[in-house]
């Protein structure tokens, strides 16, 4: 598990992380979901050992990161602005990587060369997307515990994104390995996170897995009837078209279910929420901003 306790960071008056707690498990995908200048980047270098907070502690099982070359030899960043040395090759930086990961596995990386298929010469001279691919196939060769992302898949084609996220996934059902990625689109991370938290200027909106929200939440569409509307259900919002009334409702399909039974409408159907709608009704009385990037 990667933890994050009450982590603050100071650029002289600036307060870019304040007080933020995070629980990443182990062998989960967690996705932190924030606008821009959120504090995300800033919270990932943290977490790789890059920035020392200012407060707090980060951990990853247990063990501190800051420091300390054991536990960071067992993670693997690719930020969003990657660097790679002037006229360097695959063939220089995989040497390289291979120095700095005991468990760098050629096996491995010459496997990921028939998915990428990335040309010769100088990695500078690729296009944007990819110098993106040759990051993960460096990153993911050196079969890290802990997989560090900042929007990973920006610049790269649909058809690669899919490759890409599938070879993540692989990696994490066979390997438990941990991924933390970063975005400020949710939709992206809808299909493949079962964690997710927001970020807003330096602190944590809301923390939440996902299969447990998406179980807990439904909407309901209805024609009342004689009896009217069902009773005792949470309800967080209402909207109505026509006849058909819709509610949104905090709480199991089984459990709205037996409720509208009891008033038995002449028509009504249960239908899962998205994502982004349960965020929205989550996040209540949240900002503008915030509200627009979880539409």
């Amino acid at each position: 598990m990667l933890e994050l306790k009450n982590v603050t960071k100071c650029f002289d008056q600036f307060v870019a992380l304040d007080q933020v707690s995070l629980h990443v498990p182990k062998g989960s995908v967690y996705g932190l979901v924030g606008p821009n200048g959120a504090g995300k980047s800033t919270l990932l270098r943290c977490a790789m050992g890059i920035y020392r907070p200012t407060s707090g502690e980060i951990t990853l099982e247990g063990e501190q990161i800051w420091e300390n070359p054991k536990v960071k030899a067992r993670m693997t960043q690719i930020p969003d602005d990657i660097f790679y040395y002037p006229n360097s090759t695959m063939k220089d930086m995989a040497l390289l990587y291979r120095q700095m990961y005991p468990t760098f596995d050629r096996a491995l990386y010459a496997q990921l060369d028939e998915v990428f298929r990335l040309p010769k010469g100088a990695i500078r001279r690729f296009s944007k997307g990819m110098q993106k691919q040759a990051a993960f196939q460096l990153a993911i060769a050196t079969r890290p515990e802990m997989l560090i992302l900042d929007e990973p898949v920006d610049g790269l084609d649909p058809v690669m994104r899919r490759q890409v996220w599938q070879i993540l996934l692989d990696s994490v059902a066979k390997n438990k390995l941990t991924v933390l990625v970063s975005s400020h689109n949710l939709r992206e991370l809808e299909d493949v996170c079962d964690h997710v938290g927001i970020l807003d200027r330096g602190k944590v909106l809301l923390e939440r897995n996902l299969s447990g929200l998406q179980e807990n939440m439904v909407k309901l569409q209805y024609s009342p009837g004689e009896k009217g509307e069902p009773q005792g259900l949470d309800i967080l919002h209402r909207g109505q078209v026509g006849k058909l009334e819709t509610l949104v409702i905090r709480g199991s399909a089984e459990m709205v279910e037996a409720k509208v039974r009891m008033v038995a409408p002449p028509y009504y159907e249960i239908l899962p929420l998205s994502l982004e709608e349960i965020f929205i009704y989550e996040l209540g009385g949240v900002s503008d901003e915030i509200r627009k990037l979880v539409l």
